[in-house]
C-alpha cells in the first residue's frame, strides 16, 4: 500500500512538471499577470487600466499573438491595498507563473509588490506608478520594476515651469496629501523648481471629504496659482469646495486629475482654469491614437482616459520585449524590457533609460467647464 501511494506521488509530481500548462516556456499560451485596483479607493484607475490591458491582449491575439502563442491575461484584484498588492504579486509570479506583470496603478501598491516580484525574478511594468523611488530606491535600482509613465519629478518641474512661464505666476499655494508618497514627491519637485514664492502650504490625508477649513485659511491670501498634487477623489472635492468659496485662481494638478470621476466630483461648472499634466489626449489627431480611442469606445462604450492608454502601452511593450527576447520566460523578458528603444506607444515614443524610466514627452491639458480645450506638448 505504501509503495502504491509513493508511486502515485511520483506520477503526480511528474504530471505537475510536464503535464498541462508545464512551464511558461512550454505552454501553449503566454501568461501576463494583471495586478490592478479593481475595488477600493482608487478602483477607477485600476478598472481603466484593466480595460486598456485587455484591449491590448485581444488585439495582439487577433494579430497572431507573440512567438506563435496567444497571450493570456491573468486578472487579480489588489483591492487598492498595499498588503493585497504584495499578495497578488506573489500569487501571479509563483502560482500562475506569469512571464511579466502589468500594474498596479498607484506608486504605493507598486512598492508593496516590489519585494514579491524581485524575489520571484518576474518583471513588473506599472502604467502609472509615478513616484521617483518606484524604480530607484535610495540609489539602488529595482531590477524588475519598469514604468511607461513619466516620473513625479518631471511632472513637478513641468508644472512649476508652466506656472512661471505660461501663467506668469509669482506666488503659489500648495494643498497636498500628507499621507501619499505620490503627493509628497510632486510637492518636493514643484517647490524646488517654482521660481516664485510659496505663500502657504496646507495638507490633508487620503479619505478626507471636508476641506473648507483649509480653503478658508488660504482664501484671502495673495496668490496666483493653487498647486494641488492629489488623486481625483480628493481633488474633485477640493476644486468644488474652492470654487464655491470664491477661489477662482488657476488650479494645477498632476496626472491624478486624469479620470472622468474628477468631473463627477467637482461638477463641470467648477472645472474652469484647471491645468494638469497628462500622458496623452484623446483629442489627438494622430491616427494611432484615434484608432485606439475608437477600438476602446467600441469595447467599453466610453472614451479611454490616460490610465487606459498607459496600460495598453504597457501590455504592448511587454509583448515587444517577449518578441525581442525570443523566449517567453521572465528572465528573457526582463532583459529585453531594459533595452526597449523607440517603442511607438499611444502615450508617446518610449526609450527605456538605465533607471527603467521612459524618456518621453508630456502634455499640459487645460479644462474649461470640465472639457479639454487645449493641450501643450512639453519635451523632457
Amino acid at each position: 500500500m505504501k509503495r502504491f501511494v509513493a508511486s502515485l506521488a511520483v506520477l503526480a509530481l511528474f504530471a505537475t512538471g510536464c503535464g498541462a500548462g508545464g512551464t511558461a516556456k512550454d505552454s501553449d499560451t503566454i501568461k501576463i499577470g494583471a495586478n490592478f485596483e479593481l475595488s477600493g479607493e482608487v478602483s477607477a484607475y485600476g478598472t481603466a487600466e484593466y480595460q486598456g490591458a485587455k484591449l491590448a491582449v485581444d488585439e495582439i491575439n487577433k494579430s497572431g499573438g507573440v512567438l506563435g502563442k496567444k497571450l493570456e491575461l491573468v486578472k487579480l484584484d489588489n483591492k487598492s491595498e498595499p498588503t493585497e498588492s504584495a499578495s497578488v504579486a506573489t500569487k501571479l509570479a509563483t502560482k500562475e507563473k506569469v512571464v511579466a506583470i502589468v500594474g498596479p496603478a498607484t506608486s504605493g501598491n507598486v512598492k508593496a509588490a516590489t519585494p514579491s516580484v524581485t524575489k520571484a525574478k518576474v518583471p513588473l511594468v506599472t502604467p502609472s506608478g509615478t513616484d521617483d523611488s518606484v524604480t530607484v530606491e535610495k540609489g539602488r535600482l529595482q531590477e524588475y520594476i519598469y514604468r511607461v509613465c513619466f516620473q513625479d519629478s518631471f511632472q513637478g518641474v513641468t508644472l512649476a515651469n508652466y506656472a512661471n512661464k505660461d501663467l506668469g505666476a509669482k506666488k503659489a499655494v500648495i494643498i497636498g496629501d500628507s499621507s501619499s508618497d505620490y503627493a509628497k514627491g510632486l510637492t518636493k519637485s514643484f517647490e524646488k523648481s517654482f521660481k516664485g514664492e510659496i505663500v502657504a502650504k496646507e495638507s490633508f490625508t487620503t479619505g478626507d471629504k471636508d476641506f473648507k477649513a483649509i480653503l478658508t485659511k488660504i482664501k484671502d491670501k495673495d496668490f496666483d496659482v493653487l498647486y494641488m498634487p492629489s488623486y481625483y477623489e480628493e481633488a474633485g472635492l477640493i476644486i468644488k469646495q474652492a470654487r464655491e468659496l470664491g477661489i477662482q485662481q488657476p488650479i494645477l494638478g498632476a496626472d491624478g486629475f486624469g479620470n472622468e470621476k474628477l468631473v463627477d466630483l467637482a461638477l463641470p461648472e467648477n472645472l474652469n482654469n484647471i491645468y494638469y499634466t497628462a500622458h496623452y489626449s484623446d483629442q489627438s489627431t494622430d491616427k494611432k491614437v484615434q484608432d485606439f480611442v475608437a477600438a476602446f469606445k467600441k469595447e467599453n462604450k466610453k472614451t479611454p482616459d490616460a490610465f487606459s492608454a498607459l496600460s495598453y502601452d504597457s501590455v504592448y511593450m511587454i509583448a515587444k520585449a517577449i518578441e525581442n527576447g525570443k523566449e517567453a520566460t521572465p528572465e528573457k523578458v526582463n532583459d529585453a524590457l531594459g533595452k526597449i528603444k523607440d517603442f511607438e506607444g499611444i502615450t508617446g515614443k518610449i526609450t527605456m533609460d538605465k533607471e527603467h524610466n521612459p524618456v518621453k514627452s508630456t502634455l499640459v491639458i487645460k479644462l474649461e467647464n470640465g472639457k479639454e480645450v487645449s493641450n501643450t506638448v512639453v519635451n523632457p
